[in-house]
């Protein structure tokens, strides 16, 4: 069978495409890339995993990306006005739970923008109560609220905070319909102002993290900052990834024990709530598509390479390199399951 010149051409241009690295194609990109950040703070989970990826993309395409922590509004806005590629964007969870919690400033990130690549998980989102708090567990909670004491959780109202409050109030009206009117916010706002709510005795349980955390875990028991963990919301499969000694004085079995399924806060009855917070990569959806493809492609090859997680999981990271499509596959199912959990406990109220 004789093949055609326009067939024989696409298939050498596609081995040819195959067979060379993603820096052939990186003459193409624009030599400076700033990549803004859906947080304000140069020292956070957010700025940390970011600069760890420009710095390997910065190596492997011969580019200068430089970090920009402005916060979530603005790196939308500075994303959206440029269409040339010079401008991307790393966030997580965040950027669609705001939308779905109605938060100003969040549009649809599926939908006004292009949702690349996954970069890495922070296992750390967790929920802490005092050292001696009467709670001693998430099921001690539970029981609490439905028999009919109110249990009061600091968060900070509108993403990452609030989606394991959601899905303790979820699981009280799963267990005890009525319960989860118990299970009350104490709106507060930056993770010492959610410490600060405990110490002031404004809440029985505040959300945390592992990071922010651990270290008041190790307080003696007599010590008015000491705080026990009662829930760690990542997935078992997550945490087994972690470094076995874990952080500080919590060992990865110690972090197990409070993740699910040996922590149970139930999504349906028959399956247990989890929340990874996940890290990826946005684009202006007019930017060229072969830029994003160039990307993607580079950071394919950096995590097939290997070197990028050992630097993550020192910053206490889990890699997690998705590809774009999967990617997007994977965020989308994610934003539905939880956009459930929040309609749920809304109906009607």
């Amino acid at each position: 069978m004789r093949l055609s010149r326009r067939t024989l051409l696409a298939a050498v241009s596609a081995a040819a495409l195959v067979a060379q690295p993603v820096t052939a194609f990186a003459q193409d990109l624009p030599r400076n890339i700033r990549m803004v950040i859906g947080s304000k703070s140069t020292g956070g989970d957010t700025y940390q995993n970011s600069a760890i990826v420009a710095d390997a993309l910065s190596e492997k395409l011969g580019v200068n990306i430089k970090v920009d922590a402005v916060g979530a509004s603005e790196a939308f806005k500075a994303l959206a006005r440029d269409k040339r590629g010079t401008t991307i964007m790393i966030f997580h969870d965040q950027s669609y739970l705001g939308n779905l919690y109605g938060v100003s400033g969040y549009d649809d990130p599926f939908a006004g923008y292009v949702v690349g690549p996954t970069v890495a998980i922070n296992p750390g989102n967790a929920y802490l109560v005092p050292a001696n708090s009467p709670y001693q567990s998430m099921e001690d909670i539970l029981k609490a609220a439905e028999a009919g004491t109110k249990v009061r959780v600091a968060i900070q109202p509108g993403g990452v905070s609030e989606i394991g409050f959601s899905a303790m109030k979820n699981a009280a009206k799963v267990r005890a319909p009525g319960s989860e009117e118990n299970i009350v916010a104490v709106n507060t706002g930056s993770q010492s102002d959610k410490n600060q709510a405990m110490w002031d005795n404004l809440a029985d349980v505040i959300n945390g993290s592992i990071q922010a955390n651990e270290q008041f875990t190790q307080l003696p028991a007599d010590d008015q900052k000491a705080m026990r963990f009662v829930w760690i919301t990542a997935r078992p499969a997550t945490l087994e990834q972690a470094p076995e000694a874990g952080m500080g004085g919590t060992t990865r079995d110690d972090m197990l024990a409070y993740a699910s399924p040996e922590t149970s806060v139930t999504l349906n009855g028959s399956e247990d709530f989890t929340f990874d917070k996940e890290f990826f990569m946005l684009f202006n959806s007019e930017m060229d598509p072969a830029i994003i493809e160039t990307i993607d492609a580079a950071l394919g090859e950096i995590f097939a390479e290997g070197e990028i997680q050992k630097r993550q999981k020192e910053a206490f990271f889990i890699p997690n390199y998705l590809p774009a499509a999967e990617a997007r596959q994977h965020l989308t199912s994610k934003r539905d399951t939880y956009g459930k959990v929040i309609a749920d406990i809304t109906e009607g109220s």
